[in-house]
């Protein structure tokens, strides 16, 4: 009774956002499978306290490329790098339903990755923006309909990398990060929209930020107190994927100067050296849960689909 009570919350978070006229086919119902993961010995990476982790599979080839998450209630959320929604229960070992569909209305035909690569999404005041790399384009999807802008401002970024993060802020303005080469300064391009991104008249600051360095940043969430939660990844042949989890106030902005974090906790090494690209922020028993999960490229036999559960304990 409560998996199938789980089910149904996960099946309204998404019906909550995408209006009926929005929708492609209608949606499929497939099985999930939750294996329990842990970091090993490992129980506090920096300012972070890992509480649980799941290795999430399935036997339908569309899941996979997870590169955004929400996590609300015990519903999770997530979106891939196609466009494909998975819905599904925070997961418990087994098997756990898990609802497919697609974004059916977005940036060109929606026939390649090129068209549809959804790199983030943001959720708030009853709807989802969904962030199109490659197009530039912020699109948003709710009650009232879909709304598009090319986001003029997103136009100088580049059509290969673009942007990569975007984060609704509690005031009401949304931000977003490129994923540019960085300047000589170690900064990347910083967007801050005074509003509703997916209005083309919404007026837009053109700002800087500073990752750590030799990360590239991959995604951001809200923390309750208004700062950010900024996640970001590098690769090579000799470390394989590394990831650093940053925090940051973005009332450093407000001067013009570039925004840089603060650097919590480190993946890599002995610990998860998977591809962390989503991040969502709850509340749970008084304290801020972090959710972290990553894109395994469709590519299950070599990277792995990860949810991990950590509690932030500055």
């Amino acid at each position: 009774m409560l998996r199938a009570a789980a089910a149904l919350c996960a099946g309204f978070l998404l019906a909550t956002f995408v209006a009926p006229s929005d929708r492609g086919p209608r949606p499929s119902l497939t099985a999930l499978t939750a294996r329990p993961f842990t970091l090993g010995e490992a129980r506090r990476l920096g300012g972070l306290e890992f509480l649980e982790g799941w290795h999430l599979s399935s036997g339908d080839t569309r899941f996979g490329g997870v590169s955004a998450i929400h996590v609300e209630g015990d519903a999770v959320l997530a979106v891939s790098d196609t466009a494909s929604v998975f819905r599904f229960p925070l997961p418990r070992e087994g098997a756990l339903p898990l609802r497919i569909e697609r974004l059916a209305h977005g940036p060109g035909s929606g026939l390649g990755k090129g068209d549809r690569d959804v790199e983030a999404i943001a959720v708030a005041g009853g709807g989802l923006w969904a962030l199109y790399e490659g197009r530039n384009q912020i699109w948003r999807y709710g009650s009232g309909g879909r709304h598009a802008a090319a986001a003029a401002a997103m136009r100088g970024l580049s059509r290969r990398r673009g942007p990569e993060a975007m984060v609704a802020l509690t005031d009401g303005r949304f931000l977003v990060i490129g994923d540019d080469p960085p300047e000589r300064d170690g900064t990347v391009p910083l967007l801050l929209f005074r509003g509703d991104p997916a209005l083309a008249d919404t007026r837009v600051l053109r700002l800087r930020y500073r990752p750590p360095a030799g990360y590239r940043p991959s995604d951001a969430a809200a923390l309750p107190d208004g700062r950010l939660l900024l996640l970001h990844r590098r690769w090579s042949l000799a470390g394989g994927w590394e990831a650093s989890l940053a925090v940051a106030d973005p009332r450093d902005l407000d001067g013009g100067a570039p925004l840089a974090g603060r650097v919590l906790a480190e993946f890599g090494g002995t610990t998860t050296a998977d591809n962390l690209e989503a991040l969502s922020v709850t509340r749970e028993a008084g304290r801020t849960i972090v959710w972290i999960a990553s894109d395994d490229n469709f590519n299950p036999l070599l990277q792995r689909t990860l949810l991990l559960k950590f509690a932030l304990v500055e």
